[in-house]
């Protein structure tokens, strides 16, 4: 019997027809494996998991196979993604027993949920000095029957050594310039200046980091962290990372050139890297940011955007292969010299060629190759070069599709609303901004739900309008509250600022310790073998960082003491980490460069119809003042405080100058002198006039 033909989970649906009897994770799996006597199977992945996909063909859907785990296991399958919990647990005894980790994730747990194996991808047979599946299957019966003791005892020794580590960061200080300077110099140190990014193969597109760049040049001046993040996100928008016909990011680049990828596209990483781009070109002006950023923002809208309104979670690596019939990584999007003249011809395609780096040996399988943008191509005018695009594009369209995971997960449509409503308001696209509006209208109407007669929660999930059982972690407060402000500063819509405040008490309430460290899930929620809390940056903010810069931004609006002391106290993390490890807690670090900067408080106040205020109010969202907040709204008739005072605090007792729309900026609640010059108001944010335009 299969159970999960119920769920809501893409990934879980795709194992629903699979010969294995699977269990979703519930309290009745571990009932049934106490009932039998057996250990329980743990399968973790995600829908656009390459390997997972492997292991499922090559596994999970042979029959032998199904019938062993079926027999001496109880099969229990999660989705990373709804249960970040649940992965976050089992992913550290993982990484602790073996020193790496990945998905698929395979652990075997006892009937008390203890982890005592462990492992990620197993082959069908032994391969590379890894065992089969099977081998590993018979190994842990085997062990299971006939050393029942030895198995105990070190599932009893993982999970005391799991409960034990706990973090002690919550009481330091929050970090100041020092440590701030000194993460800067160990993001030097471990700088590809040849080829942008950090580290080697596999490399990951550093977005956090690259904010912490951009928002320590803005308090600094320092030229280095502006360079290393201008030259980073050009050899990314230049490589086959980054899709150079439908825009977007793939996952990461198998090479340390970021010439192929693994093709899976996430939400998260084209949120993240839309408002990056956005950011470098509000600092800079590049015309290749600009791009960048408006197609990343288009390919969310085109490819993710679900018919309710939110995004989906991602696109898979995977598609079929018109030439073989089977799934193969990366079919849709590579090209051979022969593809490109059949869509373009023969003088086209050898401009194309040329252009996008295809060459007859191919850069990635079977002679194709990832499209990109070498710095040593021809130069070709642009109209030219934006037609054969649009053939491609075409061309492509008509190739099978991957697969899409369309559940919305909140905390990823969170970090969404924020960069479409960045991006809508910088480069006058309102499509955009109600794109980002429809989102959070979804988070609201959808993903708050109440239990039990109490306060509405968040939920983690939906899928089709309908709201997932799983709770939402901390990351999904702290990002959605961050979408839901920076809509607030674009729309000039209070009701936003009021949604984020409503999560961020919740944060305070069942999320925070006593000593102001942050869990990544509640007080109440169901109680794993261990409370998972991990300050460090994965492939999006960790829930701590992200709650931190939230609360931040929060009391920056309202004044709120509880509010500013809350992040200050989580912000102890970066200051023992930043400096020794930057590169996992980025987020973090930019946090810290707004706390340092103040952050700016900056109230826009006039008539909605005004186009001095408009002209203000794009002034302050294009400072590159790190983390500073924005409110705009209209002042009451009789010129006392104004209208939308209940809304947004910052405008109370705001009043036009001389009659005129304006600005005021404020530090802690300190103003500098109200202007109605955006001149003015752009000096008084440390910014030069015009920039970004």
């Amino acid at each position: 019997m299969n159970r999960l033909a119920g769920v809501t989970s893409p990934y879980l649906l795709q194992h629903a027809d699979n010969p294995v009897d699977w269990w979703p994770w519930e309290p009745e799996a571990f009932e049934e494996a106490k009932r039998r006597d057996v250990p329980v199977l743990l399968s973790v992945g995600y829908s656009a998991c390459h390997w997972c996909h492997v292991m499922a063909h090559e596994s999970f859907e042979d029959d032998d196979t199904a019938a062993y785990m079926n027999e001496h296991f109880v099969n229990v399958k999660v989705d990373r993604e709804e249960r970040p919990d649940v992965d976050a647990v089992y992913m550290e005894a993982v990484q602790a027993a073996t020193g790496q980790g990945g998905w698929p994730m395979t652990v075997f747990l006892t009937p008390d949920a203890e982890p005592f194996y462990f492992g990620t991808y197993f082959p069908p047979e032994p391969r590379h000095g890894m065992p089969s599946f099977a081998q590993v299957l018979e190994g842990i019966s085997t062990a299971w029957t006939g050393r029942r003791g030895e198995v105990a005892e070190v599932a009893q020794r993982i999970t005391q050594d799991l409960a034990g580590r706990q973090l002690d960061y919550g009481r330091a200080a929050a970090p100041g310039p020092e440590e701030a300077a000194q993460a800067l110099l160990a993001l030097t140190r471990e700088y590809d200046a040849a080829r942008g990014g950090f580290g080697g193969a596999p490399k990951f597109p550093p977005s956090m980091v690259l904010e912490f760049l951009l928002r320590h040049h803005a308090r600094t001046g320092a030229e280095g962290a502006l360079q290393m993040a201008a030259d980073t996100c050009e050899a990314m928008a230049r490589g086959g990372i980054y899709d150079q016909l439908g825009g977007g990011f793939a996952r990461y680049s198998v090479d340390r050139e970021w010439v192929v990828p693994h093709f899976e596209k996430m939400l998260y990483d084209n949120a993240l890297l839309c408002r990056v781009y956005a950011h470098l070109w509000r600092a800079t002006g590049s015309d290749l940011a600009r791009r960048v950023a408006l197609e990343t923002a288009d390919f969310m809208v085109r490819e993710l955007r679900t018919p309710e309104g939110g995004f989906a979670s991602a696109l898979d690596a995977d598609s079929e292969d018109p030439r073989t019939g089977k799934p193969a990584e990366g079919a849709y999007y590579a090209w051979t010299p022969a593809q490109l003249e059949e869509v373009l011809g023969a003088e086209d395609a050898a401009l194309a060629a040329a252009c996008f780096g295809v060459t007859q040996e191919g850069t990635f399988e079977h002679g194709a190759s990832v499209l990109r943008l070498p710095q040593d191509g021809p130069v070709v005018d642009a109209g030219r070069i934006a037609g054969i695009r649009q053939r491609l594009l075409e061309a492509r369209a008509a190739r099978p599709a991957p697969g899409r995971d369309d559940k919305v997960v909140a905390a990823w449509n969170g970090l969404a609303v924020a960069a479409l409503a960045e991006c809508g308001a910088y480069f006058d696209r309102p499509d955009l901004v109600e794109r980002a509006t429809e989102a959070a209208d979804l988070l609201v109407r959808v993903h708050f739900r109440a239990e039990d007669g109490r306060a509405p929660r968040l939920a983690r999930t939906s899928k089709d309008g309908q709201v997932g059982a799983n709770a939402g972690v901390l990351e999904d407060y702290g990002d959605v509250a961050e979408g839901f402000l920076a809509l607030a500063a674009v729309t000039g819509e209070g009701v936003w600022l009021e949604f984020a405040g409503f999560l961020l008490d919740l944060v305070l309430d069942r999320f925070t310790a006593e000593d102001g460290s942050l869990y990544d899930t509640a007080h109440d929620a169901e109680q794993l073998i261990r409370r998972p809390q991990d300050p460090t940056d994965t492939a999006a903010p960790s829930g701590w960082t992200a709650a931190a810069g939230a609360l931040l931004s929060y009391a920056a609006h309202t004044g709120s003491e509880a509010h500013r002391t809350a992040a200050e106290r989580a912000l102890g993390v970066v200051r023992a980490l930043g400096p020794r490890v930057p590169r996992f807690i980025g987020h973090g670090l930019s946090v810290a460069e707004a706390l340092l900067d103040g952050p700016r408080e900056v109230a826009v106040v006039g008539r909605p119809d005004d186009p001095a205020r408009a002209e203000l109010h794009r002034t302050a969202l294009l400072a590159t003042a790190p983390g500073a907040v924005v409110a705009v709204g209209e002042p009451a008739a009789d010129g006392g405080p104004g209208a939308a005072e209940g809304e947004f605090p910052l405008l109370a007792g705001r009043t036009p100058v001389e009659g005129r729309a304006a600005a005021y900026v404020c530090r802690h609640f300190v103003c500098e002198r109200p202007t109605a010059d955006p001149a003015e108001l752009a000096a008084q944010l440390g910014t030069a006039a015009g920039s970004g335009s």
